[in-house]
């Protein structure tokens, strides 16, 4: 009987190291040293820079989308030049393939964001659907009962990159961040 039970229990710490190796492979911490470095400096969790560059790009720097959006965090080079404006700097289109570049104004367009909305799900969806239709969104009883939160999403692409940005944050945060003390709450 003892042999069953200390089987059991060490079959069961050999399932989860698996499962634990292969999610860490799925979700990989590449490029580090730049999501750590504007993590701190737009104070946005690492766990939700490393979702969006999971659920946006799949970590491929070189991606680009139907509509025209580029690299790690599918930044719209409208946006980007929206963004370099505000930070009063100049940058080619092209430096969106870089991958600095990109994790830089990806991180400062989504603390911008969580500064407008105060919620995450709502910053991603601006992130996606842009903030004009969020406005909209907040204000329509449809989409949101409290003018802050979305519980309906119009747009089926903005309402699955909200939950595999949110599902890849969770994964992310229990992988690589359950023992730190964040100050971030994901409401």
């Amino acid at each position: 009987m003892i042999v069953i039970v200390t089987l059991s229990i060490l079959s069961g710490m050999w399932i989860s190291r698996i499962m634990d190796r292969m999610d860490r492979a799925s979700h990989p911490q590449q490029y580090a040293d730049f999501v750590s470095k504007y993590s701190e400096e737009y104070g946005v969790p690492e766990y939700i820079i490393y979702a969006v560059i999971k659920t946006e790009s799949d970590f491929d720097s070189a991606a680009m989308s139907e509509d025209g959006a580029i690299g790690l965090m599918q930044l719209m080079p409208d946006t980007f030049s929206w963004l370099t404006d505000i930070q009063d700097e100049s940058y080619e289109t092209g430096m969106l393939y870089d991958p600095e570049t990109n994790i830089r104004y990806g991180t400062y367009y989504l603390s911008y964001l969580y500064g407008l909305y105060a919620r995450w799900p709502t910053a991603y969806a601006a992130y996606n659907a842009g903030p004009n239709n969020v406005d909209e969104w907040l204000t329509d009883g449809r989409y949101s009962k409290d003018g802050m939160s979305l519980y309906n999403i119009p747009f089926p692409e903005t309402e699955n990159f909200v939950s595999s940005v949110e599902k890849s944050a969770k994964l992310y945060e229990e992988l690589y961040y359950k023992d730190r003390s964040d100050n971030y709450a994901q409401t």
